[in-house]
């Protein structure tokens, strides 16, 4: 899968993970949509029912003095006296019309029945004519199918609207989800080791202030890591002078036990010198490699036995493999973290050489999880259980990986145990034989 492949698929997971900040805003502003909708149908549903009820009882009145016209005689009945179907009286009256007419004798009440849903409601009117009760109803089925309607239509509107406001959304908000994701981006940068990184951000809203905060952020950091490199390197370098001094006038000691003892120390002190030096160099960025076709298997073998390890430390080499590489830097993170693994693991050690990937494991308690969440730091010391030290072996393997575009990975194996793997840049040239 090619790298053109593997971000397509990385922004495409991004896209569709509900977790994003991008599905939040949408499903908020979907929310508010659906609220807004249903309040402005509710509303418009509410006084389209009552204007239809209003409408129903002026045209029930209107049936009903009709129908006490034609009750008391005083105009022509259109229609067949037997039939009367446009009004009703005595027993023919429905009772919850006649329990809200009560006693009275001069009182109009309307009612609107929905006992009959297949029919449709219906609009009533009542009143008392010379003691007996004349009431008459009016369909309201018209009103109904126009007020179910218009509730159809308004959702129609709002899924409408809908359709049209989220992917709207989805567009501004990704917008600036950009933006944050390239201050993320820069602050991503600026953790692994590149303060250079920049997010030079324009505008004077919110993210623009993140963005300015993580500079000058990146700023501070860069000084204060300037700060300490210089010191770093000033102090090596003063020392370098009395050390020179030093293991001079050890080596003309006479021989004893105790002279042994300050030779040692000696040696130590030199080393952490010599280490301190090399840390200044590559903390520079002045450091440049010197590729050339080189033996993996061989200089991995080499440097394990340079190292005085090679009793302790088991070498498998798969094939025959050559890399382009400087050699002397990969010798040196070789040495260094198969020192590391013998130090501060335990046995065995294995190193493991399989084409451009070289994997040192050992069988310890495990690197700290402080080190696997931030990386090889100088001067931090590891566990307890896997002994003290000055942090510098691990320190310089990385600057080093660094500088010849190899991957230096800290992991723990299951159920114990250190693994540090080096790959080298999938440019190499690589040939088995």
């Amino acid at each position: 899968m090619g790298r053109d492949a593997v971000r397509d698929r990385r922004a495409l997971l991004r896209f569709v993970d509900p977790r994003s900040l991008r599905w939040k805003i949408a499903a908020g502003v979907a929310a508010a949509a659906c609220a807004m909708a249903v309040g402005i149908g509710l509303l418009v549903h509410q006084r389209t029912e009552e204007r239809g009820l209003g409408i129903g009882r002026a045209a029930a009145m209107r049936e009903l003095d009709q129908a006490k016209a034609d009750f008391r005689g005083e105009q022509p009945t259109r229609r067949d006296p037997r039939e009367r179907s446009n009004y009703v009286v005595g027993d023919e009256v429905p009772d919850p019309l006649r329990d809200r007419l009560g006693s009275s004798s001069s009182t109009t009440v309307t009612w609107y029945d929905t006992r009959k849903p297949l029919q449709g409601p219906s609009m009533w009117a009542a009143e008392r004519v010379d003691g007996t009760v004349i009431a008459v109803s009016v369909s309201m089925l018209g009103e109904q199918l126009s007020l179910e309607a218009l509730d159809r239509h308004v959702r129609y509107a709002a899924i409408a609207t809908l359709a049209v406001v989220v992917p709207l959304t989805l567009l501004a908000a990704e917008l600036v989800l950009r933006r944050l994701r390239r201050v993320a981006g820069t602050a991503r940068r600026i953790r692994h080791g590149d303060l250079d990184a920049r997010t030079e951000g324009r505008g004077h809203d919110e993210i623009s202030e993140i963005s300015s905060a993580v500079d000058h952020m990146a700023d501070a950091l860069q000084e204060r890591l300037r700060g300490e490199q210089r010191f770093t390197a000033d102090v090596a370098h003063e020392l370098r002078t009395p050390l020179t001094g030093l293991v001079t006038s050890a080596s003309l000691l006479p021989e004893s036990e105790a002279t042994e003892l300050v030779r040692d120390r000696v040696r130590v002190l030199r080393g952490l010198v010599d280490d301190l030096l090399e840390i200044s160099r590559l903390d520079a960025g002045a450091e440049r490699a010197d590729t050339q076709p080189v033996p993996l298997g061989e200089l991995v073998t080499e440097s394990v036995r340079r190292a005085g390890l090679e009793e302790h430390v088991t070498v498998t080499v798969v094939g025959h493999p050559m890399a382009e590489t400087d050699p002397r830097r990969l010798d040196r993170i070789i040495t260094n973290l198969a020192l590391n693994a013998h130090r501060h693991g335990g046995p065995p050690v294995e190193v493991t050489v399989d084409a451009t990937t070289i994997v040192v494991r050992d069988h310890g308690p495990g690197f700290p999880p402080d080190l696997l969440r931030h990386g090889p730091q100088r001067f931090h010391t590891a566990t307890t259980e896997r002994g003290h030290g000055h942090g510098l072996g691990l320190t310089i393997a990385q600057g080093h990986s660094h500088v010849i575009a190899a991957t230096l990975t800290l992991t723990n194996a299951t159920p114990h145990g250190a693994v540090a793997t080096l790959k080298l840049p999938s440019t190499t040239k690589t040939a088995t034989q």
